[in-house]
């Protein structure tokens, strides 16, 4: 595991325990932009993850990018939420059961303009890859 990839791990359990601890009140944004810590477990490995995501509310839904900072491979959390959809996010200090799908073509389209309004980094992302970052709705169990 490359120098980078350890520092990128370490940020990342940093930020969602002081996330977790203070109930969202540090860590609840980045870039302007509201977090969620979103909870997966590792399709290979059975480990639980946590990772704090930027967030797009729509109406009762959350929305977040696959984006993985303008990587070309998508992030590690992705195939893992495809293998089990059904899971949990951390929105402030309400625990939310949701249950992720990529939305479709069309919608994605009509988000596209709200996650750079909220976000001003997407716009340089997709500069770096020729992958189209996968738009997830975490949607309430139950609704």
């Amino acid at each position: 595991m490359s120098f980078e990839t350890t520092m990128q791990k370490v940020f990342t359990g940093l930020n969602a325990a002081i996330y977790r601890a203070s109930k969202g009140r540090v860590g609840g944004r980045m870039f302007g932009a509201p977090v969620l810590l979103l909870h997966t477990v590792g399709r290979k490995t059975g480990k639980e993850r946590t990772t704090p995501l930027l967030y797009l509310r729509e109406g009762e839904r959350y929305i977040v990018v696959a984006s993985n900072g303008g990587s070309a491979t998508d992030p590690a959390w992705w195939p893992n939420l495809k293998a089990k959809p059904e899971t949990t996010i951390q929105v402030r200090g309400e625990i939310i059961s949701v249950v992720a799908a990529e939305v479709s073509d069309q919608e994605r389209s009509e988000l596209w303009s709200k996650l750079d309004a909220m976000y001003s980094g997407y716009a340089q992302y997709r500069t770096k890859t020729d992958r189209q970052f996968p738009t997830i709705a975490l949607t309430p169990a139950g609704k």
